[in-house]
């Protein structure tokens, strides 16, 4: 029932939920204000394990989410999400400085619906992308 409340809340304010996980506060309060800005209601968690936790309990529409973060990587973050039937189907965008291609690779064989290397993208084209897949 509260998840049905949930759904509801964000249905009546018609704003998508967007959740970030990212441990470098800098890109991470660049991005929030660009997806506020265009209307975003944005969640943010800092690390793996409470990015799982939100995941779990928000339901965001969809996640950007790094790879190299503390308490568990994100590569375990996306298989703990798509290991989950209840989440297994949000977007994940990964937004990460490893770019290797084994790296990418792996993210989008997890699951990811595309993978960013941050030193290629602006904040808008990322903004760009959030729209895309929403």
């Amino acid at each position: 029932m509260q998840q049905e409340n949930i759904d509801n809340k964000q249905q009546n304010n018609g704003k998508k939920r967007i959740l970030i996980v990212e441990d470098d506060k800098f890109l991470r309060e660049l991005i929030v204000g660009k997806l506020e800005g265009e209307g975003y209601e944005v969640l943010v968690a800092v690390d793996g394990l409470e990015g799982v936790k939100s995941i779990q309990e928000q339901k965001p529409s969809l996640v950007l989410l790094d790879l190299m973060l503390p308490n568990m990587d994100g590569f375990e973050v996306l298989q703990k999400i798509k290991d989950d039937p209840t989440i297994s189907s949000m977007p994940v965008i990964i937004l990460s400085n490893l770019g290797q291609r084994e790296d990418v690779e792996r993210g989008l064989s997890l699951g990811a619906v595309d993978f960013m290397i941050k030193a290629h993208f602006t904040p808008n084209e990322v903004i760009e992308k959030v729209k895309g897949y929403l």
